[in-house]
């Protein structure tokens, strides 16, 4: 229970408590916690701040000499320093694990050798809300992190450790490892559309950046190979935007149309409610329709700056669409409702099937595709063939994804299986 002050500060029973034996009137605490957290508070309580020192920290008065630095325990550990007496505790700790030792695999000490010989598989529900390691030692009263995210199945994939070990091995660099040296002028036609299709790659690719760091803090550290992985994720697509903006800069040509229709996408992602509803809208169709378009730019890339961009953004983006897709299969397979989650997944997919239009009858996407395709304007009747079948990869590759992870869409899907242009 909390005491309610008013509409915007709520103040925890621990820290009335810690107030009261201070001496500070609720309303100081009150004024205290609508500038700083209830944990920097705490920093004050526990080192015995008096109200009236409080009131100067408050004031952007310059520190009190007197306000206390140390708490009581710090103070009595100094003294004992003082006088040559240590604590030690931390050699009587009894660890489990202590005495083991891990071997190495052919790669190194990968994330996979440690969980075998250490920490092992996180458990289905984690066992505190701290940032303490898998496996530490924890004292019996922490300040938790308010973690949201405690129960495995909202977050894990079974191949995410593998996948964080390639992340950090592959990774790459936009300035040292695409040949710009190479690029040369081309035709104004083929060059405005490679442009456009670039300003819609660097519009859409930082979405797999933001909406992975808006769920991060809420996932227990238990999971910490979870964490990792979409750190790297985050870090390939700040990648993924930066070619693809040199790319459209680079040449002559310039940064062209966003349109509304994709912002609408992208904030469909940003801003969906849940993390699985986030993470199928991203990794696996989002990513997933990415994934086909980045093996189309490779194969119609007119010289070696491009097909090497599109070529090593694929990697990574795989590696996104992988995790995205054994996550669904693990929501599923181990959510305690698995009629409810499907359900609920196949309402979500049916709207993300119906907004795949707003990128597959994007003018501003498949003409410009279309005249890579054609090798001008003058063939953008040919290249439309070719755009027919990236429609057609899509959605067989999404179907393939779905029924991976074991939600069936092939008998509720909305989009036709073929191009309707």
């Amino acid at each position: 229970m909390s005491e309610q002050l008013t509409e915007s500060v709520t103040v925890p029973d621990k820290l009335a408590k810690m107030a009261t034996e201070n001496e500070w009137p609720l309303d100081k605490l009150e004024s205290m916690l609508q500038l700083f957290s209830p944990f920097q508070v705490q920093i004050l309580l526990d080192r015995k701040m008096t109200a009236a020192q409080a009131e100067r920290l408050l004031s952007g008065e310059r520190p009190d000499e007197n306000a206390p630095l140390y708490t009581p325990e710090q103070e009595e550990y100094i003294d004992n320093l003082k006088a040559g007496k240590y604590n030690l505790r931390w050699l009587q700790d009894q660890e489990p694990t202590w005495g083991v030792r891990s071997s190495l695999s052919s790669r190194g000490l990968t994330l996979m050798d440690i969980n075998k010989a250490y920490a092992g598989e996180p458990e289905d529900v984690a066992p505190t809300d701290s940032m303490a390691p898998r496996g530490a030692v924890l004292d019996p009263e922490y300040p938790g992190m308010g973690y949201t995210m405690n129960s495995k199945y909202e977050l894990w994939a079974d191949n995410v450790a593998p996948l964080y070990e390639e992340a950090v091995s592959r990774q790459w660099s936009v300035t040292r490892d695409i040949p710009w040296q190479d690029l040369k002028p081309l035709p104004n036609d083929l060059e405005r559309a490679q442009c456009e299709f670039c300003t819609f790659l660097t519009e859409v690719e930082m979405i797999a950046s933001d909406f992975p760091a808006k769920w991060l803090w809420r996932m227990n550290q238990h999971y910490h190979e979870v964490k990792m992985f979409l750190c790297t994720q985050a870090m390939d697509e700040s990648r993924h935007l930066e070619v693809f903006r040199k790319r459209a800069l680079a040449n002559g040509g310039g940064l062209l149309h966003a349109r509304a229709e994709t912002e609408l996408g992208l904030a469909n992602i940003l801003h969906a409610p849940s993390y699985i509803q986030g993470s199928f809208l991203m990794h696996v169709v989002g990513e997933g329709l990415v994934l086909d378009i980045f093996r189309a730019g490779e194969f119609l890339a007119q010289n070696k700056v491009e097909k090497e961009m599109y070529r090593l953004c694929m990697q990574d983006e795989a590696r996104h669409v992988s995790y995205g897709t054994m996550h669904l299969k693990y929501f599923l397979e181990n959510h305690p409702d698995r009629e409810k989650a499907e359900r609920e997944l196949h309402a979500v997919a049916e709207i993300a099937e119906r907004g795949f239009t707003g990128f597959l009858c994007n003018s501003f996407i498949i003409e410009p595709l279309a005249v890579l395709a054609g090798g001008g304007i003058k063939h953008i009747d040919k290249g439309m063939e070719a755009v027919k079948i990236v429609w057609k990869r899509i959605t067989d590759e999404y179907l393939n994804r779905c029924d991976l992870a074991g939600l069936d869409r092939r008998s509720r899907i909305v989009l036709p299986a073929e191009a309707p242009y």
